[in-house]
């Protein structure tokens, strides 16, 4: 019984011994057509070199807009909250009861701090900004009203939030009306919004032309090279041999063409800094441009890759089918 055991233990081995054989020369073979299909295109270096041009600039426009709509965020981020709200006093109200509307407000959960204008102190710096001080002392009376600044919690400074919190804050019966800025952050949220759009089409686009740009030249590679692939079939080569250089220089235009993108995007970016940090020091604060972090390069490259390779398959699908040995 050992014996016998022994004997199917060296038969399985038989066995996977030239399975690992076969995927070890399959791999092999497709990692040496693409070596070669790399070296075909440095023996056509213009003809590559425009090809590969058009892609990645092809592939930078959609990803300037990105970059643009990351850095435009990045700039909104700090006002994509309202920060406080304008509660106008009435008139006839006194200064005792101003403060115990304050003292009430500073108890509601929504709200994290509470601070109290009065018509004077409003009227002292009006002055001092306006630079119509002079102007102002022929006033008979104070037209200013006293004001109470409201600053809501974090979960109450979004828009709709804090609308819904003036509406409430307008009911106490000291407050004449509410006044909440928030309409210029609506209309920055729906340009992003619109931004945002913007890019996923001219992007959606732009991809679709990089499809066709290496389906056409693949195309015409194949069109070349129609004798090689008639004599190949000829003497029996697989249809994955005879597919995989040319599915390969699709990758290879994607790879080298995603990666002339971000040269260009860095570039891009290098050459506005400056301009970037004059702007930001007229309104004497700083700010650095975001680009391509590591893990938006590896998606470029990886769509890239995914693009090139969608190109040539759909050409050597297409067109390697049609040539045959028979056919002249």
């Amino acid at each position: 019984m050992s014996l016998l055991f022994k004997s199917r233990d060296k038969q399985s081995n038989t066995q996977t011994k030239p399975r690992l054989l076969v995927v070890y020369f399959f791999m092999l073979t497709i990692i040496r057509q693409g070596i070669h299909s790399l070296g075909e295109m440095w023996r056509t270096p213009i003809a590559s070199l425009m090809t590969i041009l058009v892609l990645g600039l092809s592939l930078t426009l959609p990803a300037t807009l990105y970059v643009v709509v990351k850095n435009v965020q990045q700039v909104s981020s700090g006002f994509n909250d309202a920060a406080e709200i304008s509660l106008f006093v009435k008139e006839q109200m006194s200064e005792q009861q101003t403060q115990t509307l304050v003292k009430r407000l500073a108890l509601y959960p929504e709200i994290e701090s509470v601070s109290y204008i009065s018509s004077a102190q409003a009227l002292t710096e009006f002055k001092r900004v306006s630079g119509f001080g002079q102007a102002l002392d022929y006033l008979e009376s104070n037209p200013l009203p006293s004001v109470v600044l409201v600053t809501p919690t974090s979960r109450y400074r979004k828009p709709q939030a804090a609308q819904k919190l003036l509406d409430k804050l307008e009911t106490e019966r000291e407050v004449e009306f509410g006044k909440l800025d928030i309409e210029w952050l609506e209309r920055l949220n729906a340009l992003l919004s619109l931004l945002k759009e913007s890019v996923f089409t001219v992007g959606l686009l732009l991809l679709s032309a990089v499809i066709l740009i290496i389906g056409n030249t693949i195309r015409l590679s194949i069109m070349d090279k129609k004798e090689e692939i008639q004599v190949l079939k000829l003497v029996g080569a697989t249809n994955t041999f005879i597919h995989t250089p040319f599915i390969w220089t699709g990758v290879w235009y994607g790879v080298i063409g995603g990666l002339v993108a971000f040269i260009c995007v860095v570039l891009m970016l290098w050459w506005l800094e400056s301009a970037v940090s004059m702007v930001a020091g007229v309104y004497q604060s700083s700010y650095i441009l975001q680009g391509l972090n590591g893990q938006e390069l590896m998606i470029l490259l990886g769509l890239a890759v995914g693009l090139g390779f969608s190109g040539s398959f759909i050409a050597v699908a297409k067109y390697i089918k049609e040539i045959e040995p028979d056919r002249v």
